[in-house]
């Protein structure tokens, strides 16, 4: 099964021609490319807790691999703003602008960003104006393995229907083919920081708690088991008043046996790393 990131990089085996001296540069252009794509990916990742996490997921067993994207990815962070990752030509012409047009969506910033997907705000056209969340996957990110999770998130949201979780709205393709999906809109922080600064009683943050608690469970009673809940995929708004908390981000959500969330295969490895490892039980 494809990585999340072996688009293009082919792992033939068969036999063939012995590669000669002038053959090399190309041989080891495939685990240079691999490595790139990773810390490419990983130093758009403003969040420490979350790139480690990718890094982790995306290089698996290959200790090897871990260990040079983590040490270019000190390397950057020490240079501060003297290297600048190269994109590929590819990735200019296909990246999400503010102003773009997706479907009947408007792009007018990006508000977000993870793994393999960009969050943006978007404005709805039609048949009723109101702004959204729009979710897309990253230029080049679109490999079966990353477009299963993308389309496991999308009908994981679907499927939930509570106050507390984000609700999906609709769903498409740009016209370069990247899927995406629609999302409510929730302009709201952390529910830690929310916390911290009102700052609300004990009694209120345990009834607050108890809201998210409802959320989950509802999404158990789905068959989803979300795997990543931390304080900043929990956000908290104000609606007449009154704090309301939203779950977002099934992104590594799991369905139990009994439901399927995508026809396209999806399984975690045994040694695979998925979460954030200071909120991992």
């Amino acid at each position: 099964m494809d990585g999340p990131f072996q688009r293009g990089i082919s792992h033939d085996t068969s036999d063939g021609p012995s590669p000669g001296a002038g053959d090399t540069p190309a041989i080891m252009d495939k685990p240079l490319k691999l490595l790139r794509e990773i810390f490419d990916a990983a130093s758009d990742l403003s969040d420490l807790e979350a790139r480690t996490a990718f890094v982790a997921q995306a290089c698996g067993d290959d200790e090897a691999l871990l260990r040079r994207v983590l040490e270019l990815l000190r390397a950057h962070d020490t240079a501060g703003g003297f290297f600048r990752p190269v994109t590929d030509r590819n990735d200019q012409l296909e990246s999400t602008d503010v102003g773009e047009q997706i479907g009947s969506y408007r792009v007018i910033e990006k508000i977000g960003t993870g793994g393999y997907g960009d969050v943006y705000l978007a404005e709805q056209q039609e048949p009723v104006r109101r702004r959204v969340a729009l979710k897309v996957i990253k230029p080049g990110m679109d490999t079966r393995s990353v477009i299963a999770r993308f389309e496991a998130e999308r009908q994981a949201l679907a499927m939930m229907d509570h106050p507390n979780i984000a609700r999906v709205l609709d769903a498409g393709a740009t016209r370069s083919g990247r899927p995406y999906f629609v999302m409510e809109l929730v302009q709201g922080i952390r529910i830690t920081d929310f916390c911290d600064r009102q700052p609300l009683s004990t009694e209120g943050r345990l009834e607050m708690f108890i809201q998210v608690c409802h959320a989950i469970q509802h999404a158990h009673q789905k068959g989803v088991i979300h795997r990543d809940i931390k304080p900043s995929n929990i956000l908290v708004s104000l609606h007449d008043g009154v704090a309301v908390p939203k779950v977002i981000d099934f992104g590594i959500a799991k369905a139990t046996a009994a439901l399927q969330l995508t026809d396209k295969t999806l399984f975690t490895h045994p040694d695979q790393f998925l979460g954030t490892p200071s909120y991992m039980s």
